[in-house]
């Protein structure tokens, strides 16, 4: 048995990676065909057009006569596991200066995201008094329990495979009757004239609330979804106190915000 699952693991672990290229080569090239993949990665036509057929399904592109397109990005919403794995040190960074904003005692809402669960890894290293975690995302949840000073606190609601979190009625019931001294907002868009955006409007309607729960509202993200939009609106950045992102940042994005009296930090 202990051979059999050594034999299957790293394969597994080639179909994920040879994935991740295809969508990374469609949005570099505008266009992929099948005969280009099978050639690039010593597959047959049968096992491309599977990897096609799978991330069309995820959201990930368009499949088109012999090959695929990119998706739509304002409709376009990338599964969890494929974002987590971008811009990985500049995430990092943005929850270790997220993290350190946190006092002991306090009651945080952390959204769902990428950036936002890099933050719950910072928390699992620092010792608490008490710290109460309110939260809409199954695998920040998991991060955070089995800390003794930690209490999580899970809103209910329709699980979201693609982000693993928790929206619907359910959930804006739950939160409504709850209030945080922070929010750390996770936004796959970060315009200076439409706001802060997500692909979902489900999620957008309970960051929204979140939003409006919070003394403080902390949008984190890397620089890549400065200028953004995607298709729901969550806030105006009237409604952000700081925003945190990394050096890679354009001088003008920055200004903008700035303008709009947003603190901006760099990490």
């Amino acid at each position: 048995m202990t051979e059999r699952r050594g034999t299957t693991r790293p394969t597994k672990l080639l179909i994920e990676e040879r994935r991740r290229a295809i969508v990374d080569r469609v949005r570099q090239e505008g266009r992929v065909t099948v005969d280009d993949l099978v050639s690039r990665y010593g597959v047959s036509a049968v096992t491309v057009r599977g990897d096609l057929e799978a991330l069309e399904l995820a959201g990930l592109l368009k499949r088109s006569h012999g090959g695929a397109v990119p998706q739509d990005a304002s409709q376009q919403d990338t599964p969890l596991p494929i974002k987590e794995t971008r811009r990985l040190a500049e995430k990092r960074r943005i929850g270790e200066a997220a993290a350190r904003m946190i006092g002991d005692g306090e009651t945080i809402i952390l959204d769902s995201g990428s950036t936002t669960v890099e933050i719950a890894r910072c928390i699992r290293q620092r010792k608490w008094g008490s710290l109460t975690v309110i939260t809409n995302a199954l695998n920040i949840a998991l991060e955070l329990s089995g800390l003794p000073s930690v209490r999580v606190m899970m809103l209910g609601g329709m699980l979201r495979q693609t982000s693993y979190s928790l929206v619907g009625l359910d959930a804006e019931r739950a939160l409504s009757r709850l209030s945080a001294d922070r929010l750390f907002l996770g936004v796959d868009g970060l315009d200076a004239t439409v706001g802060v955006t997500t692909p979902d409007p489900q999620e957008a309607s309970l960051n929204a609330m979140m939003v409006k729960a919070s003394r403080e509202v902390v949008a984190v993200c890397d620089s890549s979804k400065l200028g953004q939009r995607s298709l729901a609106v969550i806030a105006p950045i009237a409604d952000l106190d700081v925003i945190i992102t990394d050096t890679s940042a354009s001088k003008t994005h920055v200004a903008s915000l700035r303008d709009q009296h947003v603190e901006v930090v760099l990490v």
